[in-house]
């Protein structure tokens, strides 16, 4: 199972068999070049080694930056504390600073400042070379600490499996009828002994860059024609243009509702100008671009749907799908496919270093898997997405 502190301060002190450790609050540091950045460092160092268990590769893994940003930008969102759990700090001495790789494991909080302010998302991991001396425990008991401090009554979590199990007694069937998860994972095992309930299963698929091009063309021109002249395609790079914002801001705010979401216990998270122009900043801060396509409703001028990609600019072969959404208004048209493609066509041309695409979608919603599917996407890993219901 995978908020801002200006010093590192410690929760309680935890004491496991031969080895002594601490959970501290990650500082925040004035650059990842201070030494008070080896919080940060050493979050994406436990992160690298629990995603090269999963995945055999870090294309996924938090980097420094974006570690850094999350709990500096966009805290009037979501409030983003991260924490670690350090090996005996004081072994050097009680006034020594921890180091990066003092670090065994990583937590973080996220707290939502504007929709759903009952919810509190806890992520836990351990370095598997670290596992089974109670570090992943004592993250999560202070992970739950700061929820229930901030009054939230639901935690939200997932873990992430590769690959997904066959049916049979050694699954955890999602219960909305479409997806599973091993049942023998020490994610599952601390989930569930959490009392965590599965409430949805979610599908990480891959593509490996460039697709074939005869599909797509062939794609593109059914799209295409199923749109007709009712709608047309617009491309953005790295912004979102003033006199498209607030529509932009509607879309992303219909994501949040229209996007299936299982059994969890969310409700709409508003959007507005001001933090879509928040989120783009967010992306260059992290070291990071991103492509969107919208398609605009010719007849009303209004955007009735987009497809969003970002990418590292330090991982040039790496892009992550961001958010695809088609109004419910507006379906049936295979706006989603012609969206998608427009982004493919434009990622070729502004970053040809792109190899693969990852991408993320709930295992019932059958419609965007078989766009995906029909493009080249394969499965790669599921997500088990977790639901704790506080007393």
């Amino acid at each position: 199972m995978s908020g801002p502190s200006q010093t590192a301060a410690p929760a309680e002190d935890q004491l496991s068999g031969p080895t002594a450790w601490r959970v501290l609050r990650v500082p925040v540091p004035d650059s990842l070049d201070s030494p008070e950045a080896w919080g940060v460092h050493g979050t994406v160092r436990a992160g690298d080694a629990v995603d090269r268990e999963i995945y055999g590769h870090t294309d996924l893994a938090l980097d420094a930056a974006t570690a850094l940003v999350t709990m500096t930008a966009q805290q009037e969102y979501k409030q983003s504390i991260r924490l670690v759990a350090v090996r005996d700090p004081r072994a050097g001495g009680p006034d020594r600073t921890p180091l990066a790789s003092d670090v065994v494991g990583r937590g973080m909080v996220g707290l939502p400042q504007k929709g759903n302010t009952h919810v509190a998302i806890v992520y836990v991991g351990v370095d598997p070379a670290h596992r089974g001396q109670g570090a992943g425990t004592a993250l999560w008991e202070e992970g739950l600490r700061i929820a229930r401090e901030a009054g939230r009554t639901v935690i939200l979590s997932d873990s992430s499996h590769a690959p997904e199990p066959p049916a049979g007694p050694g699954a955890l069937e999602s219960p909305t009828g479409s997806g599973r998860v091993p049942l023998d994972d020490p994610g599952t095992r601390f989930a569930l002994s959490r009392g965590f309930s599965l409430e949805q299963v979610v599908r990480h698929s891959a593509i490996s860059l460039p697709p074939r091009q005869v599909v797509v063309d062939r794609l593109r021109e059914a799209a295409r024609a199923a749109a007709s002249d009712q709608y047309r395609v617009h491309l953005w790079q790295d912004t979102v243009p003033e006199d498209r914002i607030e529509d932009f801001a509607v879309l992303e705010t219909r994501m949040s509702t229209d996007a299936p979401s299982g059994g969890l216990d969310l409700e709409e998270d508003p959007w507005d100008a001001d933090r879509v122009r928040a989120a783009s900043r967010a992306f260059a801060d992290r070291g990071q671009g991103y492509l969107v396509a919208v398609a605009e409703h010719v007849a009303t001028g209004r955007l009735a749907g987009f497809s969003m990609v970002s990418y590292p600019h330090d991982r040039p072969q790496v892009v992550m799908q961001e958010d695809t959404l088609v109004l419910r208004e507006h379906r049936g048209h295979q706006l989603g496919m012609l969206v998608k493609i427009a982004v493919l066509d434009e990622l070729a041309r502004v970053r040809p270093s792109s190899r693969r695409i990852h991408t993320w979608n709930a295992q019932e919603n059958r419609h965007m898997l078989a766009i995906n599917e029909a493009l080249g996407f394969e499965v790669a890993s599921v997500d088990a997405e977790w639901q704790l219901r506080l007393a």
